[in-house]
């Protein structure tokens, strides 16, 4: 592929920040890192409140790089057929025929609202066709289409009844994210935007100006983007770090390793540059990092949080 492709390839990412801007007002840091999680091939874990616009977000991305879009409304009694499909009977000329009837979980993008609330049997099913872009009915194998993105949810308050992901399938995904609340201006902003006399409350159209071709094309560049080896290997010490330092009871694996060299390219490809730099790793190690380490004792004694762990040991390697 020619400079010139790649260059018109990371002015449409230009473009998909624009127009999912049209919807969501602020809240840049956690799109771009969203856009970051697709193009790296990857699945994220979003953690706010309720309210904050994530589904509208994520649909938009859907909308304006032309995937599929669905949505999994977790709960109790949700059972792992529930996502993937099951098969069913259908007649047809008088015979009877066992057809495969596919789930939500067969989308581009899948907003998995409230994954705490699913039992673990069906988490671990999603978890499932997320790791290996499949699902198994039947003894059928199924591909999943690609690209294939899941963004699960998570609420951090109102925890009574839920089911919290265990730390080996949190691990799974490649970032966490954590959206927060708008500042005044921008509530003032999306008040208007929302609740003006010409909207009628629907949210403001936008332009498709990606292909899922495109997305894929991106996604494989993503990988090809340089890295110096004296920078990967000071991401490589970051995590090593996370497994000596004392605030930390459990530190991250090999694959927050590769999650965080991978991210750092996908960020530097996004930002229109042909290599990655110290400042791309240390803007992707909060949210590769913070699902995938535990805080001991020390540290929460000491008020800290995971963040403020993570930002102690970037500035120390």
């Amino acid at each position: 592929m020619s400079e010139t492709d790649i260059d018109t390839l990371q002015q449409r990412l230009g473009r998909v920040r624009e127009e999912v801007g049209k919807r969501i007002i602020g809240q840049h840091e956690v799109l771009e890192r969203l856009l970051v999680c697709i193009i790296a091939d990857g699945n994220a874990l979003l953690e706010s409140n309720p309210g904050l616009g994530k589904t509208t977000m994520v649909r938009t991305v859907a909308d304006v790089t032309d995937l599929d879009f669905s949505r999994v409304q977790n709960t109790p009694d949700l059972m792992p057929s529930d996502i993937t499909g099951t098969e069913i009977i259908r007649e047809s000329g008088g015979n009877r025929e066992f057809v495969f009837e596919k789930g939500p979980i067969f989308a581009n993008v899948v907003l998995a609202d409230e994954i705490n609330r699913a039992t673990p049997k069906t988490q671990a099913a999603l978890l499932e066709a997320m790791q290996e872009k499949q699902v198994t009915a039947a003894g059928e194998t199924y591909d999943l289409p690609r690209p294939f993105f899941v963004l699960a949810t998570q609420n951090p308050i109102d925890q009574e009844g839920t089911y919290p992901l265990p730390e080996a399938q949190t691990d799974r995904f490649l970032l966490k994210l954590v959206l927060d609340y708008p500042s005044y201006e921008e509530e003032q902003d999306i008040v208007n935007l929302y609740t003006g006399g010409g909207s009628g409350g629907a949210p403001p159209p936008v332009e498709k100006v990606l292909t899922r071709e495109e997305i894929k094309q991106i996604q494989s560049l993503v990988r090809e983007v340089p890295i110096a080896d004296d920078v990967r290997d000071r991401a490589i010490q970051l995590v090593r770090a996370t497994r000596e330092a004392e605030t930390v009871d459990f530190g991250a694996s090999p694959r927050a390793s590769m999650g965080l060299v991978l991210t750092a390219k996908a960020r530097a490809f996004l930002q229109g540059r042909n290599h990655v730099s110290w400042e791309d790793v240390e803007a992707m190690a909060p949210p590769v990092l913070r699902h995938r380490i535990l805080l001991d004792f020390r540290a929460e004694r000491e008020g800290l949080t995971t963040d403020d762990v993570i930002a102690d040991l970037v500035d120390d390697v």
